[in-house]
Order: structure tokens, then sequence, then C-alpha cells
């Protein structure tokens, strides 16, 4: 049997349909004992990005505000650095604020927010909502889920890298392990791009996934385990000029040719090539027994959030 392919439109329509199903459970909580009444009136939800998941998922979330003009009256957009987040939404639950509704995070703000209490439980308290939720997942997918606790809900998922992307027309010789890629870098220095892990998602794959490439003794334990990877990154660093910000700016960087080589994951080889901002010519390669670490975004809501 030969496996079951889906056009891009049909991934869109998949999603937006998927991500409906979940603001549709998140946003319209009927009347009962555990949940909050249905707005009288049209609210405003405010929805922060610190994950570039609005690439993904922005058409569906306003597709359920045209739908639902009786529950939702307008939703704002904006996008923030993932590390920014846990210490702004701190401040503004102590001072008594509620400015951000909705959060579309990876598991990075996910573990930061769970950590310094500023989310709000959407499980189990909302479970009737998502009927079999962990079983209306792909089985990795469901294992992402796990990470969220009871706290958000996986919005997207991948299989995600780490991966090395090029230009071709630059790189002959393809690196294929860590010790080509600090070779191809050294011989080419600040050719090599990447965002800061903290607040990237292909910056933080390639992290995690080191560990597992140059055999460390526990790749789970970034602490005690990592001895390889950090001796690895502190020679590497030699030959990079700088680490953005954000993954955005790094494939402007890759496109515009000013580099010749980034770390890179599924959703991000894709996205850049269909929005023109890399050339669909570039290439992904990846490493020589590599373990896939996979990545999700997730829907989670802060404390404080007035219940309409």
């Amino acid at each position: 049997m030969k496996p079951r392919t889906e056009s891009a439109g049909q991934r869109r329509q998949t999603l937006r349909i998927a991500v409906g199903a979940a603001l549709l459970a998140l946003f319209a909580l009927p009347a009962g004992a555990q949940v909050p009444a249905m707005p009288k009136s049209p609210v405003t939800i405010n929805v922060v990005d610190v994950a570039g998941n609005l690439a993904l998922t922005q058409d569906a979330i306003e597709l359920y505000q045209k739908k639902h003009p009786e529950l939702v009256g307008k939703i704002n957009f904006t996008k923030a650095p993932s590390p920014e987040l846990p210490g702004k939404l701190k401040a503004m639950q102590g001072a008594g604020r509620s400015d951000i509704d909705l959060v579309l995070t990876g598991t990075d703000f996910l573990a930061a927010g769970i950590e310094q209490g500023v989310l709000m439980k959407v499980m189990p308290t909302y479970s009737a909502k998502f009927p079999n939720l962990a079983g209306n997942y792909q089985p990795a997918a469901a294992k992402m889920q796990e990470l969220a606790g009871d706290y958000g809900v996986a919005v997207t998922f991948m299989p995600a890298g780490p991966l090395m992307e090029y230009n071709p027309d630059k790189v002959k010789q393809v690196p294929t392990t860590p010790a080509e890629l600090l070779a191809w870098c050294k011989a080419n220095p600040n050719r090599l791009i990447y965002a800061r892990p903290a607040n990237s998602g292909p910056g933080r794959t390639f992290m995690m996934g080191l560990p597992y490439i140059l055999g460390d003794k526990d790749p789970k334990d970034p602490v005690n385990g990592w001895e390889k990877t950090w001796a690895y990154l502190k020679e590497l660093n030699s030959c990079i000029e700088y680490y953005p910000t954000g993954t955005g700016p790094v494939f402007k960087e890759l496109g515009e040719g000013s580099r010749d080589m980034t770390v890179t994951m599924t959703g991000w080889d894709l996205n850049p090539r269909v929005l023109g901002i890399v050339p669909k010519n570039f290439k992904v390669q990846p490493f020589k027994g590599m373990t896939w670490v996979n990545d999700a975004h997730y829907m989670v809501i802060p404390n404080g959030v007035p219940p309409e």
C-alpha cells in the first residue's frame, strides 16, 4: 500500500479544521459547574505568539471569529520573544491585569510558564470539551501533549530535526557529521548562522540533537550529561559571527545570500520556501546516525483571564 499523500492545500485545510476544533473547545465553553458561562456579548481576544505558530494557525483563528461573531468581536495578534513573556505575565498578574488571553508557544515558554505559575490549568476542568484528547493525536504527538501536563493543548506537531539547510551553489561538500560541520565552519567563517536556542525551534532542536549524535553520556541531562556537546558548541562558536534573537532573521539572511548554511527542522524548511524567503532550490541534509527530536506548539491560557 502506498502512503497517503496530501497537497499543501489539503494539509492547510486539515490544519484549519483541527485548530478550529481546538478553538471551539477553548473559547466556546457552556455554562456549568466547572466552566464559565458563554459571553453575553462579543469579546476581544488578545493572542500572543512566541513560537512562530501564527504562520500555521492564524487563518484558522480568524476563520473562527468570522464564523462566531456573536462570541468573538475582535482578535488582536502580537508576537513576542519567548524568554520575555514569563516575567511580563508575572508582572501583569501581580498587578491584577489580564491583557493576554491566549499564548501560542513551543516547549520553551510552556516549561517556563508552568514553572513560574503563570498558566491556567486547562485540565481536568475543561476535559469534557476535549473528549479522547490523547487518542486523537498521532502517537508521537500524544507524547508531546503529555509535556503540557494539565496546562495546555498541543495544536501542531512535527518530527523536527536537527537538519542542515544550505545554498547548493555555495556549499559543495555538505557536512553530514558534527565534525564535518565544524571543519566547514572554520574553513568558511561567519557563513554558518543559527538563532538563539532560547527563542528558536531550529536552534533548540540542533542543541538537543547534538548529545545523541556526539554520544554524550546522558542526552536528557544538560547539566551533568552534555560534556561533549558543550565542548563542541564552544568550539563551533569560534566561527559564528552572532546568534539572532529569532529564527525569522536567520532565513532572511540565508535567502539574501549573506549566509550559506543554517540549522533547520522540517517546518522551517518548508515555510520559508512557500513564502519565497528562501529559494526553492536550497537543500536540506540530515546528520548521519541522528536521533529525531520532536517539536510541538501549544495553546495555553495565562492566569487571570476573565471567564468570558
